[in-house]
């Protein structure tokens, strides 16, 4: 069993009311409430102690990184985040983190526009902190964008860089792409992930669900953060990066409007017809490493 198994599960498992569009399986879900023109979208996304930030982490910035990685999801389904709710479970659990965690995390909503609109606080029976965050946001329906919408021949660009985010900070201090995912979505592209587990791991998961395979075309020309190194740049995650496909035709124009508003582009690959999933360099070798390929809860300890 992996995240992928167990989510396409859950998908047959829950009833589904005829105004979702998209269910679990991809950054959020897709309403159709009948407003013209207009689509919601929510997804849910938690930091816990020792996974994705250490106990010595200012709880602001934990505040921050859990708004702005609900954010970056919405990014990918090129929406914008309008409303939030937050759970929270701390032990011990005392005033002052509660205060300095809300009030980061309202001064980090408001630069988005973001309202949030409730929740809920327990004290956790071990000790430790899970905090979760349900956000809200809301596509045009023309500018939705899915990991299923790459097509054979598409090009595979990233925004950013990638690898060592954990020891750099980077997973704590990363501005998520609204501003590239609002230039992007609709016209350049409709398909759309953000890398949070893994560059190689998230890649492949948008080829599977278009239903194609991703090349690499050169790997040693990913963009790496920090002087990571190639398995680190493909597999540590926490880059919250996008990765998207464009038709060839759209290329040169995209990459010349990408210099114009300095937005920070690389063709890295392209989609092709072959095994659902599958990764290859440019030479026609698949994509592995022996003891990484991308985080997965159900494997990691």
């Amino acid at each position: 069993m992996n995240e992928e198994n167990f989510v396409d599960y859950l998908a047959k498992l829950f009833h589904r009311r005829s105004d979702v569009g998209i269910g679990p399986g991809d950054d959020a879900a897709v309403l159709d409430l009948g407003i013209p023109g207009t689509l919601l979208l929510a997804a849910a996304d938690q930091v816990i102690e020792n996974i994705h930030y250490l106990p010595e982490t200012p709880i602001g910035k934990v505040a921050r990184k859990l708004l702005n990685r609900n954010i970056s999801d919405i990014a990918a389904m090129g929406g914008v985040p309008t409303h939030a709710l937050v759970t929270l479970a701390s032990n011990p659990l005392n005033m002052d983190m509660l205060k300095a965690f809300h009030e980061a995390l309202g001064d980090e909503a408001r630069k988005y526009n973001v309202s949030i609109i409730g929740g809920d606080i327990a004290a956790n029976p071990v000790k430790g902190s899970v905090i979760s965050l349900t956000i809200l946001g809301t596509v045009l329906r023309k500018n939705l964008c899915l990991r299923s919408n790459a097509c054979a021949g598409d090009l595979l660009y990233c925004t950013g860089e990638f690898g060592n985010s954990f020891p750099g900070d980077h997973h704590l201090e990363f501005v998520p792409r609204l501003r590239e995912s609002q230039f992007l979505a609709g016209f350049f592209s409709s398909a759309m992930i953000d890398v949070s587990d893994g560059l190689l791991k998230d890649a492949s998961r948008m080829a599977h669900a278009s239903k194609l395979a991703v090349v690499f075309h050169d790997p040693a020309s990913i963009p790496a953060r920090n002087h990571a190194t190639l398995q680190q740049a493909f597999c540590d995650g926490e880059d919250y990066e996008l990765i998207f496909a464009v038709p060839p035709g759209k290329a040169e124009e995209l990459e010349r409007k990408a210099v114009e508003k300095q937005i920070k582009i690389t063709r890295i690959g392209y989609f092709k017809k072959g095994k659902h999933g599958t990764a290859w360099d440019g030479n026609g070798n698949p994509i592995q490493f022996d003891d990484a390929e991308g985080y997965d809860h159900f494997h990691e300890k």
